[in-house]
């Protein structure tokens, strides 16, 4: 039986929709990815107290690429988290 690669976390985030376009990205450059959450934050959509936490895990053999390959889109998914929605909704209005 063949054994199972080590895998390690390579970014938290909260939402699938952000680890998503994270899977996306690796799964493009030939990067194996797996998601791995609670199921209680995905089948409510609660993002609060960890609930809503999406790690995304590599094989540990792949991590640096990984990490290398994400630390673009890492600073640009904390950016959007920070985001206020009422700012928003305030600068679309104008």
């Amino acid at each position: 039986m063949a054994k199972e690669p080590e895998l390690v976390c390579v970014q938290k985030c909260y939402g699938m929709d952000v680890a998503e376009i994270f899977r996306s990205k690796l799964e493009a450059m030939d990067v194996p990815v797996m998601l791995e959450y609670d199921s209680a934050g995905k089948l409510f959509g609660l993002t609060i107290d960890g609930l809503g936490e999406v790690r995304v895990m590599v094989p540990k053999s792949y991590a640096a690429e990984a990490e290398a390959l994400l630390s673009d889109a890492g600073q640009v998914a904390d950016t959007d988290a920070m985001e206020d929605p009422e700012d928003t909704q305030d600068e679309e209005a104008a």
